[in-house]
C-alpha cells in the first residue's frame, strides 16, 4: 500500500509541474507582452532610459518566457553574457565592434549574431554611436553580464 501511495503522488506531482509549465509560465509570461507600434527612429536620449558611465542607453520593450527585445543606444565596453544569447540588428551608426577576439566592421542593417559565452562591445563608431535592437534568448537574467578587460 506505501508502495502504491508513493507512485501515485509522484505520478501526481509530475502532471502537476507539467500544467503548471504548459497553463500557467505562458499566462504569466503573456502578461509582459503589449501590443505596441515603436517609432524607434524617435527613441533618444532619456526615451532609452539613463546614460551609463560611458553614455549607453538600453530600454526593454518585451519580456516573454523566450527572449527579450530592447533597443541599445551608445557604446558598451567588451563583456559576454555567460547564458544568453544575443541577436542585435545595427540601426544607425557604423564603424567596428569586437565579436569573439577580433574586431569587425559594421552598419546600419546588419545582423550580429551573438552566442552566449561571446566576448562583444561596441568599440570604434564612425562617428554616431551604434543604435541597435538587441534580442536575446533565453531572457537575460540581471546578473548574466560579465565585464571583461
Amino acid at each position: 500500500m506505501n508502495r502504491t501511495t508513493t507512485h501515485l503522488a509522484i505520478a501526481a506531482a509530475f502532471v502537476a509541474g507539467g500544467l503548471v509549465t504548459h497553463v500557467v509560465l505562458p499566462a504569466i509570461a503573456a502578461e509582459n507582452i503589449v501590443a505596441q507600434v515603436i517609432h524607434v527612429p524617435e527613441l533618444t536620449g532619456d526615451a532609452l532610459g539613463p546614460a551609463s558611465a560611458t553614455g549607453f542607453r538600453s530600454k526593454s520593450f518585451m519580456a516573454a518566457d523566450g527572449a527579450t527585445i530592447a533597443i541599445q543606444d551608445g557604446n558598451v565596453p567588451k563583456h559576454l553574457h555567460p547564458n544568453t544569447n544575443e541577436i542585435q540588428y545595427i540601426l544607425e551608426g557604423s564603424g567596428t565592434i569586437w565579436l569573439g577576439d577580433q574586431e569587425v566592421a559594421v552598419k546600419a542593417s546588419d545582423l550580429v549574431i551573438i552566442p552566449k559565452g561571446t566576448a562583444h562591445a561596441g568599440t570604434k563608431p564612425d562617428g554616431r554611436p551604434f543604435k541597435s535592437i538587441a534580442i536575446k534568448t533565453p531572457p537575460q537574467a540581471a546578473d548574466d553580464t560579465k565585464m571583461l578587460p
